[in-house]
């Protein structure tokens, strides 16, 4: 057990369902990895703009950055010690004076298909509505369905069941993994396999961000990070850096390791769906960094002038 000078140890977190589920998760890998009791922890709840403002789009409200600046604002000022992220709301761009370098095991990356009427997507019928706040799913999912009508749909996963049950859409997309760490991975008609639909960049993965003077805090950290889940978004996350990915482009990234390798694939496309630009490459587990930066700095080539807005 490393002693900590500050007990409890208070986690920041956003106040969702799924978003406690993964401080709960944080909470109790760091307890039994260092013998520590329940209440050596406190989960503080600070509400982002992305939570507060509900009636607009996250294009609208300015990008990234809508469900974590305030939480990291709480880190730098000494509010909360940690910090519990869904990797796939993070920025690339580290707010000076943080680090984020703690990554739980990744959960199932893919997007789940969630509808009352149809089993699969390619069930829909013709012109059926969809509703989803991803651009990225939105411009997929006009590439394969053209026909269908795309609505915003925002909020938690309760709210979003309760628009698809009073008719407001015919379907939705949510990620498996916020649905099996909820325990409600049978609210899914389907897992769709990413050659169908690739998932966003660093999508199941659950990310702790600390002081970066704080080793300490760095210490307690190491020892519950996930290797593997680390080189993933390490390709991944270089490779939205290198295309300056925000809320207004819709891209979709995915790193595996394999045969000790890392492989990596990735698409842009054009936010009506009339176009895509997909590539893949592998290489060694130690040039991660630089798969990803290649591998964007290829699609960004084929790319038109405008085709990233």
């Amino acid at each position: 057990m490393i002693p900590l000078r500050k007990i409890p140890l208070r986690i920041g977190t956003r106040g969702s369902p799924l978003a406690l589920a993964q401080a709960n998760e944080t909470r109790e890998r760091l307890r039994v990895t260092h013998g520590m009791s329940e209440d050596a922890f406190e989960i503080v709840i600070i509400r982002t703009t992305g939570d507060r403002v509900q009636d607009r789009s996250l294009r609208e409200l300015g990008g990234k950055g809508l469900f974590t600046r305030e939480i990291e604002e709480a880190l730098a000022s000494g509010a909360i010690d940690i910090a519990v992220h869904s990797m796939k709301d993070m920025p690339t761009l580290q707010p000076e004076g943080l680090a984020l370098d703690c990554f739980l095991p990744r959960e199932d990356v893919r997007d789940a298909f969630v509808s009352p009427v149809a089993e699969r997507l390619a069930d829909l019928p013709e012109g059926a509505v969809v509703g989803t706040s991803s651009l990225r799913r939105r411009a997929q999912l006009k590439l394969a369905r053209p026909d269908l009508q795309v609505v915003e749909f925002r909020g938690n996963l309760q709210t979003r069941m309760k628009k698809l049950d009073e008719g407001v859409a015919a379907a939705t997309f949510l990620a498996m993994a916020g649905l099996n760490r909820l325990g409600l991975d049978h609210v899914a008609r389907a897992a769709i396999a990413p050659e169908e639909m690739l998932p966003a960049v660093a999508q199941g993965a659950i990310g702790v961000e600390r002081r970066a003077d704080d080793s300490e805090t760095a210490a307690l950290l190491a020892a519950i990070n996930d290797a593997p889940t680390t080189l993933r978004l390490a390709a991944e996350r270089a490779f939205l850096a290198r295309l300056d990915g925000s809320c207004e482009t819709p891209i979709a990234g995915l790193a595996l390791i394999e045969d000790g390798e890392i492989w990596l694939r990735g698409e842009i496309l054009r936010p009506d769906g009339s176009e895509r630009i997909a590539d893949e490459g592998r290489a060694p587990l130690a040039d991660a960094e630089a798969l990803g930066r290649d591998l964007a700095a290829r699609l960004l080539a084929r790319a038109p002038e405008g085709f990233l807005g």
